[in-house]
């Protein structure tokens, strides 16, 4: 009997949600490296509406993507609570890290078997292959995402483009979208610190 509770517990899972556009979602902890608070984006000039431009993260160049406009939403709309999950994809059998933008950071959810259950074929904004499932959280549902296939083939494209190295001259300053100043000005001064992913909690 220990030995199936034991099996159960390893079989559990934690997942950092976020809520999006109305919507939550789960990625796995695993994946996530960091939580920024956001900062400005700088645009690069021909690259798929999703991808809303790049950050300087420590020196390294790291290419930002907006969940909300890959869903066929309207661009995420800056506020105080909006942030930038810095996550690790594989992309082509090669680790990548790429940020994440989502509208606020919700909680660390630890999910097994029996609580996700298999991803509806209607009903949600996202596409189906972008699901591993729904998880049940007591009585609501978080969709949680397969960060991997998330990231399609143009934003591969792009990662690769700034692991190579981007020209001086190809970005500009993204403009921010409407609304985002006066929530900007509303955000408490001064830069925010990049903090780092929760740890995962041990095992009940």
């Amino acid at each position: 009997m220990a030995q199936n509770t034991t099996t159960t517990d390893t079989e559990r899972a934690q997942h950092l949600s976020f809520s999006l556009g109305g919507c939550e979602y789960g990625v796995g902890i695993l994946k996530v490296k960091e939580i920024l608070q956001y900062e400005e984006i700088t645009r690069v000039p021909s690259t798929p509406r999703s991808v809303r431009g790049v950050i300087n993260l420590r020196g390294a160049v790291v290419p930002v993507i907006d969940l909300a406009a890959k869903f066929g939403l309207p661009e995420t709309a800056v506020t105080r609570l909006t942030c930038i999950l810095i996550v690790e994809a594989v992309m082509d059998g090669q680790p990548t890290v790429v940020g994440v933008m989502a509208d606020a950071v919700r909680e660390v959810i630890e999910l097994g078997p029996a609580d996700i259950e298999p991803t509806p074929t209607f009903g949600t904004q996202v596409r189906v292959d972008f699901l591993l499932g729904m998880g049940k959280v007591g009585k609501r549902f978080v969709l949680l995402l397969d960060i991997d296939r998330v990231i399609s083939a143009d934003e591969r494209e792009f990662a690769q483009a700034v692991k190579d190295g981007l020209p001086e001259d190809a970005a500009e300053p993204a403009p921010e979208p409407a609304g985002a100043a006066a929530a900007s000005e509303a955000a408490a001064p001064g830069a925010a610190e990049p903090q780092a992913a929760p740890e995962a909690a041990p095992a009940a």
